[in-house]
């Protein structure tokens, strides 16, 4: 028998092994196996396929060293998922394989560690009812066993069957005794102990509830989207910030699930989940799963274990992830705000995108696809126009709560009069004030985290870069230092200017950081947290930065886009959008339309019961076409102008656009290899090719970095390009000054 193996490996995507006959009995599709590679190493790979003729160059095919596991570890159509995400994104099997599979699965990293428990439980002798007063006359002259023994007696009555133990920790926490107690009981051969397996998967034991019944309004919308399933396979929602989308999702699961379906709901944020998970529960119980970053290996091997599992998880709530989890029959998926760009993996590969993978998988399961956003992408809009989408669209809020009032603050203009005394509009402090005496709750909204964006020597305008990367280093005060947000290199903060000797150095620009100090002295005795990169990196610190703010123990939050992401709060009557202009001045085509987004979701926080909300956005140019449409909640405006430029320059949706970048420590040799490959692919795809350029950051971690970026007809076959680009390289590479040139793709960039 031979099989074909993945590896997780950069090259090829299959590698071809012998398996000796006493083992062939073990092998099936999806199964694990040992395997030698190169001259001494093993890896855990998995078999992709089993070979019904014999390869050729039979004699150099080593055999596999063992059969891990028996038992599939991804399901058929889960491989061919994968296949499918390696040829459009641009890379190997290999590279799927070791970003997908949870590191527990294989051999060459910490393997799965099953969780034991300690038990306690009648000893032999005592497990006969009969025996039971002699025990308690054992310990009359112990009040604290006899304690520990009445509540143990207790607690087992519970327990079905009788015999069965009790935790160690959970006997000892309800009855309010110590291991001293216990040991007694154990020497006096009454009790023993033991260990058992258990899981690490949260049990949901409440009692479920009946769906909320949908207002009229969700109601048609509900059955809008039914019937357009009926025709078409994606459904667009185009639901206004607080119109309930949550609720028309839950009746759509319903849906699902009384066929016996599987469900995936998408969500952008592992902040989204905690909220998400506890509105979910209280309809669907133990049926639902969360899958995120968050969760350690041994829980993701148990969720992965318990969806293989035919009686496992229905629903699937997690992050783009989760789109790779061996689902045995999905009926629908949700992609929750389907706008946002954390939907799209950047680094390593697969660089796929959680939502148009998710369609191509619920195409492969005979599934239906629910889009929703208050602030669709671009793409999927036009999708939706043309009539290739299902498009719904809720317009009022829920309970017909008004859309937020936005008051654009002209901050140029209060510096020109000497009014802006801090990084807050005079408008802002006043309203804060208010809202703060009303006790009602603030967002304010800065997406730069740190304390100031650089230091600048005043006299000859010099700034601290970082050694290994292209870019000026950004203060963090909580730490005193400086970091590259790029390679997270921290340096120490300069006293003097190394290049003029000045100690004349000043902070320009604000991060969260500052906002947050700022707030401090403005108010004091008020309580303020900030949540970004930088104090969320603890396991469960996201949950309870949210968890504090909820309660009302916050009542300032500082964040990121972090905050702006589907997070419902009933007490934020009020938001500040600190700086707009920052997120509208970058240098990419999708600025406007994300710095639309941005705006309006924030904007989306505020006032989300019976209360109409306030925002005040601060920006130096109140007449700006993009503000101006912010203000007015004018998503087509904003659409139909984007449309125009993105026809006019071939840019999505009209163009698929390939990114292709190079990189190595030699700047001069990089240069050549980067304008050595655009002239192979000028060859087949001629004006498509564009540059090799020096992006705006153009060394990270001491590598060099050139970009060409390829502008394709939609209607291209990915095949084709992907041969176009493979052959290119390997032409390239194979040219012995540039072997160790890196070269990556990324197809559709956001």
């Amino acid at each position: 028998m031979y099989i074909e193996v993945v590896l997780p490996v950069l090259i090829a995507d299959t590698f071809t092994y012998f398996v000796p006959p006493e083992m062939e009995a073990q092998i099936v599709s999806g199964s694990m196996v040992c395997v030698p590679f190169g001259k001494n190493k093993q890896y855990s790979g998995l078999v992709s396929h089993i070979r019904l003729i014999p390869p050729e160059n039979i004699q150099s095919i080593k055999p596999i060293v063992a059969v891990e596991n028996t038992n599939p570890v991804i399901r058929r159509p889960q491989l061919r998922f994968w296949e499918w995400i390696s040829d459009y994104y641009l890379c190997s099997l290999g590279e799927v394989y070791k970003a997908v599979l949870p590191a527990g699965f294989r051999l060459e990293k910490s393997a799965y560690n099953e969780k034991k428990e300690t038990f306690v439980r009648y000893s032999s002798e005592y497990r006969n009812p009969e025996k039971l007063p002699e025990a308690f006359i054992k310990t009359k002259r112990a009040a604290k066993q006899e304690q520990l023994l009445l509540a143990f007696v207790q607690l087992i009555k519970t327990k079905k069957p009788a015999s069965e133990g009790i935790s160690k920790k959970e006997l000892l926490l309800k009855s309010h005794s110590s291991d001293l107690a216990l040991q007694g009981l154990i020497k006096k051969g009454i009790l023993e102990t033991y260990e058992e397996s258990v899981s690490r998967l949260e049990i949901y034991d409440s009692e479920v509830q009946p769906l909320n019944i949908l207002n009229t309004l969700q109601e048609q919308a509900y059955r809008e989207i039914v019937q357009s399933f009926r025709i078409k396979d994606v459904c667009l929602l185009h639901g206004v910030t607080s119109s309930g989308k949550t609720e028309i999702y839950t009746h759509l699961i319903q849906e699902a699930l009384q066929l016996n379906r599987q469900v995936l709901y998408l969500v952008p944020e592992i902040a989204l989940t905690r909220q998400l998970t506890e509105r979910l529960q209280k309809f669907f119980g133990d049926k639902l799963g969360v899958y995120h970053s968050g969760i350690n290996q041994n829980e993701r091997v148990e969720i992965w274990n318990n969806l293989l599992n035919d009686s496992g998880y229905q629903i699937i709530l997690g992050v783009r992830s989760s789109v790779f989890l061996p689902f045995r029959d999905l009926g629908l998926i949700i992609v929750d705000e389907e706008h946002e760009t954390s939907y799209k993996q950047q680094d390593p590969a697969p660089r796929y995108h959680a939502r148009n993978a998710a369609i191509v998988l619920a195409t492969m399961h005979g599934a239906k696809v629910v889009l929703g956003s208050a602030t669709p992408s671009i793409e999927s809009f036009y999708n939706a126009q043309r009539g290739k989408y299902g498009y719904v669209k809720l317009e009022k809020r829920f309970e017909d709560t008004k859309l937020p009032s936005i008051i654009p603050v002209d901050v140029k203009e209060l510096r020109r009069k000497k009014r802006m005394k801090s990084i807050f509009s005079p408008l802002l402090i006043e309203k804060m004030q208010k809202t703060l005496e009303n006790g009602e709750q603030i967002l304010l909204f800065q997406n730069r985290r740190g304390f100031a964006p650089l230091i600048r020597c005043k006299i000859c305008d010099w700034t601290p870069k970082c050694r290994f990367c292209d870019i000026s280093l950004n203060y963090h005060k909580k730490y005193n230092q400086l970091t590259c947000h790029y390679c997270g290199k921290t340096y120490r903060i300069p006293t003097e200017c190394p290049e003029c000797g000045s100690a004349d150095l000043s902070y320009r620009g604000y991060g969260t950081e500052k906002v947050e100090e700022e707030i401090q002295s403005l108010f004091p005795d008020i309580p303020v947290e900030r949540m970004d990169s930088d104090t969320t990196h603890k396991k469960h610190s996201v949950q309870e930065i949210l968890s504090r703010f909820e309660s009302g123990e916050t009542k300032i939050l500082v964040g990121t886009q972090m905050i702006s992401k589907g997070l419902d709060f009933d007490k934020v009557s009020l938001v500040g959008i600190v700086n707009a202009d920052s997120l509208m001045n970058l240098p990419d085509f999708r600025a406007y339309e994300r710095a639309y987004q941005l705006m309006s979701q924030v904007a989306g926080r505020a006032g989300r019961r019976k209360k109409q909300g306030e925002v005040i956005l601060q920006t130096s140019h109140p007449d700006h076409p993009l503000i101006q449409m912010v203000l007015q909640h004018n998503y087509e405006g904003m659409y139909e102008m984007q449309m125009e430029e993105r026809s006019l320059f071939r840019y999505p949706p009209f163009f698929r656009i390939i990114e292709i970048t190079l990189k190595h420590k030699n700047e001069g040799l990089l240069t050549e290899a980067a304008v050595r490959f655009a002239s192979l692919l000028r060859n087949e795809l001629h004006d498509r090719v564009i540059g090799p350029d020096k992006p705006v950051v153009s060394k990270i971690k001491n590598l060099y970095i050139r970009r060409i970026l390829l502008k394709v007809e939609i209607t291209a076959s990915i095949p084709v390009i992907r041969e176009i680009l493979f052959e290119a390289q390997k032409e390239l590479l194979e040219q012995q000054s540039y072997k160790y040139v890196t070269v990556q793709y990324d197809v559709d960039p956001v």
